[in-house]
């Protein structure tokens, strides 16, 4: 099935995008005090590499996205909690709880916290459709036809004050809904600044294909921030707090020299273990080039101020 170009997020342009940097239209206010931002630059300067001309990235030529099927996408996944391996998360006993579900949102950030039931929050705002590649930190893809609301509408509720400078998400974390719960020494933590998190591409998933997200897939509502690598989009989603201090995220606590916080594509910074250059699209033969914030640099370049600098591709 193909999607019609005009159905899609606009692709990127590279001659655009440099415009787009030297603008400088927005830079992010990163606080100095925090100690988690204070090891983000620690390991800026040991991880620096030269930026390459900009010839020496593939030219992009615009698509139309041809969505990976549905069985691919609910049968290969990476969902620690239930299983290590790519299908077993699939495979494990539908043992989550989804209905009721309810979102903890507050923090030292939000001047309106609540409680809120997944149910309400699906009501009171308009599902949307997007198209979006989904670029894995282990160098796969697919691309996936989400349904789901904007984050921005969920954190202007929240009445955002001058303190919301950062938005941390948490998974559910129960040993007797989740085999692996807990894999990582407690609930998986995320992070984005609030610049990306009020960003129109940033989605709340509650579906894919206009079907509820399976227990796989991270239901009953995940993260989708489609110019960042996979493990930047948590799943099952219980807590989203507002704060002032940059929040160290699961992967980065487990692997400061491999993962950061920031973590947008760039086929030009390597893994420490494997090439980003390059991708492989599950469900078709071969690879193809990995595109800068996979494609999606029109919409989100500006966020970054500096695209040589490592600090924000890991």
């Amino acid at each position: 099935m193909l999607i019609k170009s005009s159905e899609i997020t606009s692709e990127m342009v590279f001659n655009k995008r440099r415009r787009l940097i030297a603008a400088g239209l927005a830079v992010l206010a990163l606080p100095a005090v925090d100690k988690g931002y204070a090891l983000l630059l620690q390991k800026q300067e040991q991880a620096k590499q030269p930026f390459p001309p900009l010839a020496s990235m593939p030219e992009l030529i615009p698509e139309v996205l041809e969505p990976t099927p549905l069985n691919i996408i609910t049968n290969y996944n990476n969902y620690y909690e239930f299983g290590y391996g790519k299908d077993d998360p699939s495979k494990a006993t539908k043992s989550l709880i989804t209905s009721p579900w309810t979102v903890d949102i507050g923090g030292v950030g939000a001047d309106k916290p609540g409680l809120y039931d997944i149910a309400d929050i699906k009501g009171e705002y308009a599902i949307e459709n997007h198209v979006y590649r989904f670029r894995c930190v282990e160098a796969w893809s697919m691309v996936i036809p989400w349904n789901g609301i904007k984050l921005a509408d969920i954190i202007r509720a929240a009445q955002p004050n001058s303190k919301a400078k950062f938005v941390r998400f948490t998974t559910l974390n129960d040993a007797q809904q989740m085999p692996n719960a807990g894999w990582s020494g407690g609930a998986y933590v995320e992070g984005l600044t609030i610049a990306e998190a009020m960003n129109p591409l940033t989605l709340m998933a509650t579906g894919i294909y206009d079907k509820t997200l399976e227990q796989q897939n991270g239901a009953p509502i995940r993260l989708v921030v489609p110019w960042k690598y996979g493990f930047k989009s948590i799943k099952s989603i219980v807590k989203i707090e507002l704060v002032e201090h940059m929040p160290q995220n699961t992967w980065w606590k487990q692997n400061d020299r491999e993962y950061g916080f920031y973590a947008n594509v760039n086929p030009r910074f390597d893994h420490p273990r494997w090439t980003q250059a390059t991708e492989r699209v599950i469900g078709q033969l071969g690879r193809k080039p990995t595109l800068l914030f996979n494609g999606y640099g029109d919409q989100v370049a500006h966020l970054y101020p500096d695209p040589g600098n490592r600090l924000y591709f890991y």
